[in-house]
């Protein structure tokens, strides 16, 4: 059981659940924000068209069918910003993230040796490289 334990305590406070943890909090902040966002100003502006409020336009059907057509719109109005909210965030994110570069693999005591001997018989001449220089 302290092995199980051991590994979900690595596997939860790694870096990337943490990121993720933290964005979806931010994700669930903005939902809240862009939903209120809608339901309180986009849909009595677009409401205005139907003399009612968007999210309460609905259409009749026969036999008693409704549609709540403005809910829907208001639903996918919502997704969009949302989309958009995230994707400015994600995108001013990884604009201030460096770029972590690769530190080139250190070079074995053989190489460099040989190195260090084939720059000796090109200086002497009795090495060709078989490239033109």
């Amino acid at each position: 059981m302290k092995k199980f334990m051991d590994e979900f305590k690595a596997f939860a406070l790694r870096g990337n659940v943490m990121d993720m943890a933290v964005g979806m909090i931010i994700a669930a902040a903005f939902g809240a924000i862009i939903t209120a966002f809608i339901e309180n100003i986009v849909n009595p502006i677009i409401g205005i068209l139907f003399q009612a409020d968007l999210s309460n336009v609905v259409l009749n059907l026969p036999y008693g069918i409704t549609l709540g057509i403005g809910a829907f719109i208001s639903a996918v109005i919502n997704f969009v910003l949302m989309a958009l909210v995230l994707f400015l965030i994600v995108k001013a994110v990884n604009k201030t993230r460096k770029p972590v570069e690769e530190a080139a693999p250190a070079k074995s005591d053989e190489a460099v040796a040989l190195e260090e001997i084939f720059e000796i018989l090109k200086k002497k001449g009795s090495c060709k490289s078989g490239v033109d220089e």
